[in-house]
């Protein structure tokens, strides 16, 4: 990792100025006894809780939880943008090991590592006379040991594969071979999860609340045995979220993507934004800089957002997303969308051009957008509901949430599926989350339409009247993977690896890019037509990428060009 020392050296500011070195005070002669050194820090529970504080920090880097996530959001089935934005590279599949968000994502992930790791190892042989009140030592250790643990998940499933480095590398030590998933996740994150698990509590409160929790400890082991196909105990873990007590669905799903409700009863694993600390720099600044504070804001509102608010529509909702939503059924039974024909799911995600309500303090379509093919642009992450425009210099401060509590539903009703084929128990659970967005569960469906689910995922536009299928495990695992997952989370960070660990992005790239190729030959009988009121164009989201697409190529980011040149011990 030799490409990222400087980054690396400049989070010591972060802690403690720099620690100073032995040779430094042997030239100065004489030790400045206000500077902050190796021998004066890690002496104390509060000293010990401001390094801790530096490794959350690393969570707040753009390429981490921030705006450079737009680079991800295009890569799957739910997204688009245009060819003048940078994210068309990865919309299309057609970046490399040198490209910037490739080599940004694994230096973060690795200024977070470095970060947690001086917390571990020093913590290990703390001075006796430290005093630690309570289970603080332990509570310390296990929530540096959970963050670790997740930089490395999402380098294994970004990159498939990483370079262990469980200690602060000395000299000679930064060039390391790269170990598999399986080996990262024996050696690193399963062992470092159990221990948060053991060792964190359900909830904090007060100051500490948006720390790491049990809950986030044991959901994230049970989604590193989900995607490493061991439904038994993936699905055990899942339940002891479940049965806890702990969490459940807000009662208004925008409380998840909005800065009003944060750390609510959903929310699992949260990354806290701030529009109101450091005014002035750029939401896309990070804190890796010495003698420098970063944003503390995020700026992905700013991709997010519509060109028209401020904001530069970076990515757009798939025509796919869009449709699904706009026959996402309002359950009459159901009053929690207040008698409007869109479902709250639908518009707390997108903004189609028959939206309802107000968008960013006006009527839709009282300012100009939806044409030249952009059905609909995306709302989560944007601040829509309360602004008239995105704040200047890209900062917004709505929390990004990692985890909450409708994933874990989802992927214990998953586990239930591979595990024992339980479809029914399967369908309680995801109508958990379908009755919170106030749309026809599916046992409804099943209830008035002979025991069959609608297929939400094949489009009406392109391919007729909707089609029913008969209940069994298959169909109801089609519907998680391709409808429930897809537009309850998506813009959330998960569509992409869901779509490679099941091994369906060619399945999807292939479909999506036969609607488009159909819609482009009959464009001048749909465009503003319903479901999609289409205008201009049809957007060519997915023709590039299907036949691009190459599974051993791009399921995975490539290892970045810096860290091959760098590091001897790579092949």
């Amino acid at each position: 990792m030799k490409n990222i020392n400087k980054k690396v050296f400049g989070s010591f500011f972060i802690i403690a100025l720099i620690f100073t070195s032995c040779k430094e005070s042997e030239f100065l002669e004489e030790i400045n006894p206000n500077a902050i050194t190796e021998a004066t820090f890690w002496q104390s529970q509060k000293q010990f809780n401001a390094a801790l504080t530096t490794v959350y920090g690393a969570l707040q880097f753009q390429a981490i939880s921030g705006g450079h996530l737009a680079y991800e959001f295009v890569r799957g089935d739910i997204a688009g943008t245009e060819p003048w934005y940078r994210p068309l590279a990865f919309r299309n599949l057609a970046y490399n090991d040198g490209t910037y968000y490739v080599t940004d994502k694994w230096n973060q992930l690795y200024i977070g590592i470095f970060r947690a790791n001086q917390v571990i190892e020093k913590i290990q042989n703390a001075d006796a006379s430290i005093i630690f009140s309570g289970d603080s030592k332990k509570e310390i250790e296990a929530q540096a040991r959970f963050l670790r643990a997740f930089f490395y998940f999402e380098l294994v499933h970004n990159y498939g594969k990483a370079i262990i480095h469980t200690k602060v590398p000395g000299a000679g030590e930064f060039s390391k071979p790269t170990s598999t998933m399986v080996e990262v996740n024996e050696q690193v994150i399963i062992p470092d999860l159990e221990f948060a698990r053991a060792n964190l509590p359900q909830i904090w409160n007060g100051d500490d609340l948006g720390r790491v929790t049990w809950g986030a400890a044991t959901s994230l082991l049970g989604k590193v045995k989900l995607f490493d196909k061991k439904w038994a105990e993936a699905e055990s873990l899942f339940w002891d979220v479940i049965d806890s007590g702990v969490y459940s669905l807000t009662p208004d799903i925008l409380d998840n993507f909005t800065d009003a409700n944060e750390y609510n009863q959903e929310s699992i694993f949260e990354v806290a934004y701030s529009s109101d600390l450091v005014p002035g720099v750029s939401g896309n600044a990070v804190d890796d800089t010495p003698s420098f504070s970063g944003a503390e804001a995020t700026a992905l509102a700013t991709e997010v957002g519509q060109l028209s608010f401020g904001a530069f529509n970076t990515v757009l909702a798939s025509y796919y997303l869009h449709e699904m939503l706009i026959y996402d059924e309002v359950d009459p039974n159901n009053n929690i969308n207040n008698g409007n024909s869109q479902s709250k799911r639908l518009t707390a995600t997108i903004a189609p051009r028959n939206g309802e309500g107000l968008y960013y303090e006006v009527p839709f379509m009282d300012k100009p957008g939806w044409g030249f093919g952009q059905s609909a642009y995306v709302k989560k992450h944007s601040n829509w509901y309360h602004l008239e425009a995105e704040p200047p210099n890209n900062r917004s401060g709505i929390n990004f949430r990692h985890i909450r509590y409708a994933d874990v539903l989802l992927m214990y009703a998953e586990a239930v599926l591979e595990n024992s084929g339980d479809y029914m128990k399967a369908i309680s659970y995801i109508d958990m989350v379908r009755s919170r967005a106030g749309v026809v569960k599916l046992s409804d469906y099943m209830a008035n339409n002979g025991g069959m689910i609608p297929e939400l995922h094949k489009s009406i536009q392109v391919h007729g009247p909707r089609t029913f299928t008969a209940v069994n495990s298959t169909s109801v695992m089609t519907h998680l993977r391709k409808v429930e997952r897809a537009i309850e989370l998506c813009f959330e960070g998960h569509r992409w690896k869901d779509l490679v660990r099941w091994g369906i992005v060619k399945e999807q790239f292939s479909q999506l890019a036969s609607d488009e190729q159909w819609r482009e030959m009959n464009k001048n009988t749909i465009f503003a037509q319903p479901p999609l009121l289409i205008y201009e164009r049809i957007r060519p989201d997915f023709v590039v990428a299907n036949q691009t697409y190459n599974s051993a190529q791009h399921d995975y980011f490539p290892i970045p060009t810096g860290e091959v040149e760098t590091n001897n011990n790579i092949n």
